[in-house]
């Protein structure tokens, strides 16, 4: 399985993750297809498939933020927003960018 030989699926970017989530299987596979991803990530949501993401700062209030509030954890994202606003981080800008394993 490629999760084992890479040390788990990583996503660059929230469409990244939202096409892989869309098209895995219950079994964790991830099946090619082709058309409109309709999925909307919120918390709550159970992964199958991305178990690291790359992503940047998203604009609060937005399905992007939701997202990764979903993928690490509402407190946890909401935390890290809070200390990046203290320190004066920029959002949605060129460079601004953030692991989350």
């Amino acid at each position: 399985e490629g999760r084992a030989r890479v040390g788990g699926i990583w996503a660059v970017g929230t469409t990244t993750v939202r096409a892989l989530e869309a098209a895995a299987r219950a079994d964790r596979t991830v099946v090619a297809a082709e058309g409109w991803a309709e999925l909307l990530i919120l918390p709550g949501f159970s992964f199958r498939v991305v178990d690291r993401l790359i992503t940047n700062f998203h604009l609060p209030r937005s399905t992007l933020l939701m997202l990764v509030a979903a993928f690490a954890g509402y407190d946890l994202t909401f935390a890290a927003y809070t200390a990046a606003l203290e320190r004066g981080y920029r959002f949605y800008s060129y460079c601004d960018a953030m692991v989350i394993v």
